[in-house]
């Protein structure tokens, strides 16, 4: 079974700063149907223009993974940690019993364009603390490259819940599939351009269900970057 979500009908909320587009239920937006799907909870699209961000705010029990598409995030913890995440790079943060943290623009003047990911943990309890690695567009040109695991395979970065996320970039006719175990689901995010998923035409900002369905495939249509979550 697949069920699209399309970009157009997703919260959204502009501060001015900040343009933020909810796939699933997040902060003063609520949609019943769309409250998360499996351990996925959040889904955020950010536009945060220059010298603006987050302030210090605090988490708990959650795995916050950070994308960025567009120029550079600088992110800030409780932990000691501190670090500026740009493209290519993908951070997780780890916030278990408790950490606060903000999340700003690197630059005074250029906008910065981000996903922010919140997973619930099956691990309660552990220590706060982050992660964060590179990948280039080459591991990730017309194929599916593993960037988080619950084990850290293939150099991902490691997550505290059952779940595996996908990065891929695919131009017009580039193609490629991942199988799903008896049992998985998976969610697919368009962060841009256009692709082919499942027979299914996804564009930038929309995202798709896969329920009972033993394999994804993928074929670029334009410029495509996604993520692919494979969750229990």
């Amino acid at each position: 079974m697949l069920e699209v979500r399309k970009a157009a009908d997703r919260g959204r909320e502009d501060h001015g700063w900040l343009l933020s587009q909810h796939t699933f239920s997040f902060a003063d937006y609520f949609d019943p149907r769309f409250v998360g799907f499996r351990a996925l909870r959040v889904v955020n699209e950010d536009r945060v223009e220059g010298g603006s961000g987050f302030g210090t705010h605090g988490h708990r029990e959650m795995e916050i993974i950070s994308y960025v598409l567009e120029g550079a995030l600088r992110h800030d913890d409780s932990t000691g940690g501190g670090s500026v995440i740009e493209p290519g790079d993908v951070q997780r943060m780890s916030a278990g019993t408790g950490v606060r943290h903000s999340e700003r623009n690197a630059s005074q003047t250029q906008d910065v364009h981000f996903y922010q990911i919140w997973i619930v943990p099956s691990e309660r309890g552990v220590k706060p603390g982050y992660e964060q690695k590179h990948f280039s567009a080459s591991e990730k040109r017309g194929k599916l490259r593993l960037v988080a695991s619950p084990d850290g395979a293939e150099g991902s970065v490691k997550l505290h819940a059952d779940a595996r996320l996908y990065a891929g970039l695919f131009e017009h006719g580039e193609s490629a599939a991942l199988a799903l175990d008896a049992g998985r689901h998976a969610w697919i995010q368009m962060a841009r351009g256009r692709a082919r998923v499942n027979g299914q035409e996804l564009e930038s900002g929309d995202g798709m269900a896969l329920v009972e369905e033993a394999r994804i495939e993928i074929e670029g249509i334009s410029d495509a970057e996604l993520l692919v979550f494979d969750l229990a």
